[in-house]
């Protein structure tokens, strides 16, 4: 007979599965394991820890853990490797623990959790059998920063939220690797994804790109494809509010938003059925997370997202990634602060991030 154990697990696992299906990590191609040169940065390990275990009251065989002076986390798929590093420095987890422990569900979900309240159910350390409080409310979210409409919810819920910068990345623009374009003004993409109302030769309104076909920028002739991602996902409020910055962007057809970072990163790439395609997202994420060789990143301005450019400023898409906590709660305030001290920063730089300094 199988034991009650065994079935929870087993449950337990499916649960999670079904979790993860619109969460962060339907959307990354690439192994995160441990890097060959990892360095153990973290010299007091006892200062944010897990708290007490207890026996789950149906079955002996699982534990339930408190979160103890460990923050429980939330946020943005390009900021998974981020607590993925965090919980090795803390926690000890081996690899295969912390792809059940990290368990972000993307930054629109992270910012609804935490402007309501809410816990990020089903985290847990399996080699342990052991299954996270999913009582506690989230205290970080680690991703980008949130847009107007979530700031608004925040405020109506009476919620001050701390934005805290943590490290840099830069917001870029990707194409075809065979486009021969690798450069865009930022006023040619402002006018690639917003439109001029015109008349056809019916009389009937229609929105027209400014800038439509490749041509118009250097490239060959063909019609620019240009990808969008949906509002309140973290790469559309960039392009909102970084890019576009307050001017319109066109209503693009319905096949050309897509729903996930990898969905984008896929349709700009697949050469055979969309040559002259662009699209747009976080360096990090091309780089390290969903990596696609037919697509390449391209200036803006003539600047390329280079480590130094992006540091000083000078790309002119240089973002942050913030971590976001409800004024007040001293376990995540006091995690934050140690995220940016000296050592904190070295930890997010082993991560493969560009830190503050």
């Amino acid at each position: 007979m199988v034991r009650k154990t065994g079935i929870l697990l087993i449950v337990l696992l499916l649960l999670l599965s079904c979790a993860r299906a619109d969460g962060s990590w339907s959307q990354i191609n690439q192994e995160l394991d441990r890097p060959d040169q990892w360095q153990q940065i973290v010299r007091d390990p006892q200062r944010f820890s897990l708290g007490e275990k207890k026996q789950y009251e149906s079955d002996p065989g699982i534990q339930i853990a408190q979160w103890g002076t460990y923050p429980s986390m939330d946020g943005s798929t390009v900021c998974v490797p981020m607590a993925i590093e965090f919980a090795r420095q803390w926690l000890g987890l081996n690899e295969e623990d912390l792809k059940g422990f990290v368990s972000f569900s993307t930054t629109p979900n992270a910012y609804d959790r935490l402007i309501r309240g809410l816990s990020n159910p089903m985290v847990t350390v399996m080699s342990e059998n052991i299954v996270m409080d999913d009582t506690h409310p989230i205290d970080l979210v680690i991703g980008t920063e949130a847009n107007a409409d979530e700031k608004s919810e925040a405020d109506a819920a009476g919620k001050e939220l701390i934005y805290i910068p943590v490290c840099c990345d830069a917001f870029v623009f990707f194409i075809s690797r065979d486009n021969r374009v690798d450069s865009l003004t930022t006023e040619q993409i402002r006018d690639i994804y917003s439109g001029t109302v015109v008349e056809d030769s019916f009389g009937f309104e229609e929105i027209v790109a400014n800038i439509s076909d490749w041509a118009e920028v250097g490239g060959d002739a063909g019609e620019i494809l240009a990808f969008q991602r949906p509002h309140g996902s973290g790469s559309q409020t960039a392009m909102e509010e970084l890019v576009m910055k307050g001017r319109e962007i066109i209503t693009a057809p319905e096949n050309r938003i897509t729903g996930g970072m990898a969905e984008i990163v896929q349709r700009v790439g697949n050469y055979v059925d969309r040559p002259d395609s662009i699209g747009y997202s976080y360096l990090y994420y091309l780089q390290s997370l969903y990596v696609n060789e037919a697509i390449k990143v391209i200036a803006v301005d003539g600047i390329e997202p280079t480590t130094d450019n992006i540091q000083s400023g000078r790309y002119p898409f240089s973002v942050h990634y913030y971590a976001v906590y409800e004024k007040g709660n001293t376990i995540a305030e006091q995690f934050v602060q140690w995220m940016i001290s000296d050592e904190g920063q070295k930890c997010i730089k082993q991560a493969g991030y560009i830190p503050l300094r």
